[in-house]
């Protein structure tokens, strides 16, 4: 689903960008996701902007909520499910004002960033992820 222009994209099509973007993962890297919640919202909530110090609901366009799998153990149980969080209306926003790249583009990049988180890739390692699916 390619988009260059129109209307603004949904949230069921920007959940639909961030699946295909998952899929285009290495095998070993969709077999370790596990049950890492992917939800798709229009902004992060007020409270979430305040914890993470962001002031501007546009300056968030993806988090990584959970431990990194690197980081995890057995004391861990009964703790909120990993999740994944996409904000259409800032990645919107983004590639909207940038112009250089596809929709598709843009929120494979955000999504990639935030699968790294998952597996404590450094920003390195999720440049490297991130060519090799683009």
């Amino acid at each position: 689903m390619k988009r260059i222009f129109g209307t603004p994209i949904t949230l069921a099509e920007m959940e639909t960008l961030g699946i295909a973007a998952l899929d285009k993962l290495p095998a070993p890297f969709r077999e370790q996701m596990g049950d890492v919640v992917f939800l798709v919202e229009d902004f992060a909530d007020k409270e979430t902007l305040r914890e993470l110090g962001i002031e501007g609901p546009f300056e968030l366009s993806g988090l990584y909520e959970g431990h990194a799998l690197t980081e995890r153990s057995i004391e861990m149980s009964g703790t909120l499910p990993t999740r994944i969080r996409l904000f259409r209306r800032p990645i919107f926003h983004e590639w909207a004002t940038r112009g250089d790249e596809t929709l598709e583009h843009l929120v494979t990049h955000v999504v990639v960033h935030e699968v790294g988180h998952h597996f404590g890739l450094s920003d390195a390692d999720m440049h490297a992820l991130e060519d090799g699916v683009l």
